[in-house]
């Protein structure tokens, strides 16, 4: 009994594992199974499952992020952007086009007709009316809503650009398109930087549509580097509306053409005010000549004249070709390659100091001046101080002017060059020379852009004041300040003074150019002056150039000198600089241009070009005395006839080697 008993136990044993085996290898089916599935959903059938979650739970919608805003150096705002409704029409779903015309035509002010030729271009999207003003388009939302449009016509934000100056410092700012596209100035320059954004963002939510928050963690706007910046430029608004409303007053009293002045703080390079006449309203400009969009400081080249001497005179004094107090005999004209340069004056000055020919503009002297430095040197020192390329300013359109290779310069190139005709330079690249002499002789390279800002107000780049290289050294630059300094205060940028204060400047007058039959055009001329203040301690360089008057006359000194006076005036008061010096009450007998001296016998010139002399006038004279006056100037003698002399080749004035013989001609 008991051995039956053990042998059914057994056998129940067995029976049970058995059935815990099949139940294990069920349950490893089943997992295996699971796994299978699972591996198959989450890598075959991922993208489609995913695709139908995030169809299903995924909010779609887009962020519009507005230009960035161009500020002053004082944080006032410039140029601002606001997000505007701008209408489209769905043609398909048009049921009556010419009612829809009619109604839409006097809310958007656009003409039935403009409207059905849009309509009939069919498809699914087609502009209306862009980035419409506030009252417009809650008319348009009224109208859609009143006769039930919404299946046709729709809106989308829009960022659109205003200018809350209007035509204040138009010719930096420049203006954008209807797509958000900087098209000139600083917009164009600057328009990775600061254009607006159209960002799609989603976000999951919930069975009842909420928003999860990881995913709203997760889809926040982000303010890195990726996004639109705002600009700070180193402009002064209110130096800016001084310098425009000087430039007002040019155009009105004198009717030039165009005129044009900058602003620049010499130690930085900041460009303070930048300005052109004719001008234009941003908001509005395609109501204008694209003739005025020109930014002519930066894009506008002409033959400087007499401002460049400021850059001869520094050449001439560093390589030590002439000192202050050296003596010049102005015979009032030269003839150089059969060329006649003569003052501008048409007569003589006389025995005068090279600080007289620097103060009266007296171009036989600086022809002198040029021809002892020679091409290689002028030229170099034209480089040095800027010219013949790009500044690199941050602005669109710079020009780099033109000058010779020294290579190919004869006695006439060098001549004209060195009183600043037969070169050609920008507006701005005569303020940075001057200001160079204004910064002790350092060079810095003009930047209008100061700060960019991340749209958190972090700062996301400062533009530091670069300085390029020092053009000539620190004691010739003094001795340069104080003989333009004589210019405004004894000399003919007189009418730029202002009583109480140090101003250094140089007036320039320059005949046009011909750019159709090339040589100049007989009548037209620019004037122009450049100078900076206080000269102790220089803080501001303001140029003015007038071009191409029809009223008064055209002389810089008479004409740019009163306009710069009156910036240089306003700007005293606007930053409340005090005077440094004593003003007399007694008449000013200074305010007049001196006359020049007639012509009367002359001494051998002491500063003629090494080998070089001056032919003297020998009209008049007997044999005798033109033979001794010829010896005095180291030449020789032709004679032909006898008594007097009627005639001499080459003519008198005339720079020519020692040693030649010249013809004279005499007659009982």
């Amino acid at each position: 009994m008991a051995k039956y008993s053990n042998k059914k136990n057994h056998i129940g044993a067995k029976r049970a594992q058995f059935r815990i085996a099949i139940l294990a290898l069920l349950l490893l089916a089943y997992f295996i199974i699971i796994a299978l599935r699972y591996t198959w959903v989450q890598i075959v059938q991922h993208d489609q499952l995913l695709a139908r979650v995030e169809y299903q739970a995924r909010e779609r919608y887009t962020i519009h992020l507005p230009r960035g805003t161009i500020y002053d150096r004082n944080k006032r705002e410039l140029a601002i952007s606001n997000m505007t409704d701008s209408l489209f029409v769905d043609p398909n779903h048009v049921k009556d086009p010419d009612k829809l015309a009619s109604d839409l035509a006097p809310v958007i002010n656009m003409s039935k007709q403009e409207i059905l030729k849009r309509i009939s271009y069919g498809g699914g999207f087609v502009w209306l009316k862009r980035q419409m003003e506030p009252d417009m388009s809650k008319a348009v939302h009224k109208l859609i809503a009143k006769n039930s449009y919404t299946d046709c016509l729709g809106f989308r934000q829009e960022s659109k650009r205003y200018y809350p100056n209007n035509i204040l410092a138009a010719n930096i700012l420049g203006f954008v398109g209807t797509d958000d596209n900087g098209l000139d100035g600083i917009e164009q320059s600057m328009d990775k930087v600061i254009r607006g954004q159209i960002i799609k963002k989603s976000l999951f939510t919930d069975a009842f549509a909420r928003p999860i928050l990881g995913s709203v963690l997760k889809n926040m706007v982000p303010t890195d580097s990726s996004e639109c910046k705002n600009v700070v430029l180193t402009l002064d608004s209110t130096i800016q509306f001084i310098t425009e409303q000087a430039l007002d007053k040019a155009m009105s009293n004198y009717a030039p053409t165009a005129a044009t002045a900058i602003v620049m703080n010499p130690k930085t390079g900041e460009i303070l005010a930048m300005a052109s006449r004719p001008s234009y309203d941003p908001n509005n400009f395609s109501k204008y000549p694209a003739a005025n969009w020109k930014n002519k400081a930066i894009s506008f080249i002409y033959e400087p004249g007499s401002t460049f001497k400021a850059v001869v005179a520094a050449a001439a004094l560093q390589e030590k070709v002439v000192r202050p107090n050296d003596i010049f005999v102005d015979p009032g004209y030269l003839m150089v390659n059969g060329r006649r340069i003569q003052n501008w004056s048409g007569g003589s000055f006389g025995t005068v100091t090279f600080t007289k020919v620097i103060e009266e503009s007296i171009n036989t002297g600086f022809v002198h001046v040029g021809l002892q430095l020679g091409g290689e040197r002028l030229m170099k020192y034209a480089r040095l101080f800027g010219f013949g390329k790009k500044t690199g300013i941050d602005l669109p359109g710079e020009e780099q002017g033109i000058l010779f290779d020294p290579k190919n310069m004869s006695d006439i190139n060098i001549a004209t060059s060195s009183i600043g005709q037969s070169i050609a330079v920008t507006p701005l690249q005569i303020v940075t020379a001057m200001a160079a002499i204004a910064n002790n002789g350092l060079l810095m390279q003009p930047h209008i852009v100061k700060t960019i800002y991340n749209m958190d107000g972090s700062v996301y780049e400062e533009k530091e004041p670069h300085p390029v290289h020092q053009t000539i050294d620190v004691s010739t630059d003094k001795t340069l300040q104080l003989l333009l300094e004589k210019v405004v205060s004894e000399g003919g940028g007189n009418k730029a003074a202002v009583p109480g204060y140090r101003i250094a400047g140089k007036t320039g007058t320059a005949q046009k150019l011909d750019p159709v039959h090339g040589g100049y055009l007989p009548g037209h001329y620019i004037g122009s002056f450049c100078g900076f203040a206080p000269v102790n301690d220089p803080q501001f360089v303001v140029l003015v150039i007038i071009d191409d008057p029809t009223k008064i006359n055209y002389y810089g000194g008479q004409i740019a000198a009163p306009i710069a006076h009156d910036i240089f005036s306003a700007i005293f008061h606007y930053r409340h600089l005090k005077p440094t010096i004593s003003v007399k009450n007694d008449v000013d007998t200074k305010n007049t241009v001196p006359a020049p001296t007639p012509p009367t016998a002359l001494p051998v010139p002491e500063n003629s070009p090494k080998g070089m002399t001056v032919i003297p006038d020998l009209i008049g004279k007997t044999i005798r005395e033109a033979t001794e006056l010829l010896a005095k100037y180291h030449l020789q003698i032709n004679i032909a006839g006898s008594g007097i002399c009627d005639s001499q080749s080459p003519n008198a004035n005339t720079l020519i080697k020692e040693n030649s013989k010249i013809n004279v001609h005499f007659s009982p």
